[in-house]
């Protein structure tokens, strides 16, 4: 049953950012739609988006996502969307004011960590509620993976 979920074409990553579990320490993740015209969608289907250098903000009772890369979509010519436009999160009432709240009051930030989509063919953003890292704290966090991955050779070579 396990191997239909993993092959089912609808529930597929999209964009993932990996450079965001390095540089922010995750402390909580929300699921969160996203408000996408047409020709977005068929871009995501395709497999385009980059969201390395984007971000969330939470302005007048809404969460927008800002700075994500969606590009257009070349068989839709003049009805083609902006690659870089802001686009709306969908989120309940209360998780909207869990997110503020920690983004005001305790100095987090949130961060996008991946695009996909789920068992109903819709586009999800898994996003994060996090602190940025120092540069200690990631060099310690570098050092574990190294330390992570000797380890796992050792004992292969052992048996």
């Amino acid at each position: 049953m396990n191997q239909a979920k993993k092959a089912d074409p609808n529930n597929r990553t999209v964009a993932e950012n990996r450079k965001a579990r390095f540089s922010y320490e995750v402390l909580d993740t929300i699921e969160t739609g996203l408000v996408l015209t047409g020709t977005e969608v068929k871009s995501l289907r395709q497999g385009q988006a980059n969201i390395q250098e984007s971000y969330a903000s939470a302005e007048g009772g809404e969460i927008w996502l800002i700075n994500s890369y969606l590009p257009e979509y070349l068989q839709a010519n003049r009805f083609n969307h902006e690659p870089r436009r802001r686009r709306k999160l969908l989120v309940s009432k209360r998780e909207m004011a869990k997110l503020s709240q920690s983004v005001e009051r305790e100095g987090m930030t949130l961060v996008p960590l991946k695009i996909y989509f789920n068992d109903r063919g819709r586009a999800k953003l898994l996003l994060a509620i996090a602190r940025g890292k120092k540069l200690h704290d990631k060099r310690e966090t570098e050092k574990q993976r190294d330390w992570s991955r000797e380890k796992g050779r050792l004992l292969k070579e052992r048996g």
